[in-house]
């Protein structure tokens, strides 16, 4: 069931959106070799819960025998395309590192993430991150009451695929709410005019996982980490969007990174 939200409702959850926005500001700053993700993972619960926030993925529920989540940040390295463990493996120069983080305010989520290179990355890889996070901001284009799910899919595949990459069809995006997962899911693959009708106080994270060579994936052993299966390198990038007076509303922004990472005129 779709459950929408009223005004109040979604200016709740821009608060809990932009806490796991200054998050990612506060990560992207601290992003270099020789840095591990555990630290980064440190600073994040500590920044969130000091600033009266609940870290939403520790302790989620891994169901099937699957221990439940340990950490504050999903920290997805290279070949790993989500739901990456942190580790104290220092991260390395050419590295790409997907940080997904979560908060629960006030009763309401917030989720989105941010793919970054560490120091100096090939043209292939930047451009791999250059390429989703476009397709990101085309699938929310079409976030307009009328339209329909499938509309966001299929501007996220075509403008991807058109580069050769493989779009994960296992994971998709999802709406958000009280809880951390909603309905409708997002695939980031489909065919114009299918799926759910959007309308307004729909809430959204919209998120395209993109491999640089096959769509294909596998899980590693801890029941969390995503892989690529053929081992080339993933990117990440979500944002939180609500349907207001028609036309999507960015709820999360990108600012609070570009500004850490010294990057002009951020789109959002």
């Amino acid at each position: 069931m779709i459950i929408t939200k009223t005004r109040e409702e979604i200016e709740i959850m821009r608060e809990s959106a932009l806490m796991v926005s200054r998050t990612l500001g506060l990560i992207a700053k601290e992003i270099k070799p020789g840095v591990t993700p555990l630290y980064l993972d440190k600073l994040a619960e500590e920044y969130i819960r000091d600033n009266g926030g609940v870290p939403a993925f520790k302790g989620y529920k891994g169901g099937r025998g699957v221990p439940d989540f340990p950490a504050t940040l999903c920290i997805s390295i290279n070949a790993a395309v989500v739901h990456g463990i942190p580790t104290n493996t220092p991260l390395k120069e050419g590295d790409v590192i997907s940080v997904d983080c979560g908060v629960k305010k006030n009763g309401y989520f917030g989720d989105h993430a941010y793919s970054f290179g560490v120091g100096e990355i090939s043209p292939e890889v930047k451009q791999l991150l250059e390429v989703t996070k476009e397709s990101l901001y085309r699938g929310i284009e079409q976030c307009v009451s009328g339209n329909r799910v499938g509309d966001i899919s299929y501007a996220i595949q075509s403008y991807t695929e058109s580069f050769g990459y493989g779009v994960v069809r296992e994971l998709v995006g999802h709406g958000l709410g009280k809880k951390l997962h909603e309905d409708p899911q997002i695939p980031n693959y489909g065919k114009r005019g299918d799926g759910p009708k959007l309308r307004d106080g729909m809430v959204l994270a919209i998120e395209p996982m993109i491999n640089m060579g096959t769509k294909n994936i596998r899980y590693l052993p801890d029941g969390w980490t995503i892989v690529t299966a053929d081992g080339k390198p993933s990117a990440h990038f979500e944002h939180d969007v609500a349907i207001v007076d028609g036309k999507p509303e960015l709820l999360s922004t990108y600012q609070y990174i570009e500004d850490a990472l010294g990057i002009s005129k951020p789109k959002a």
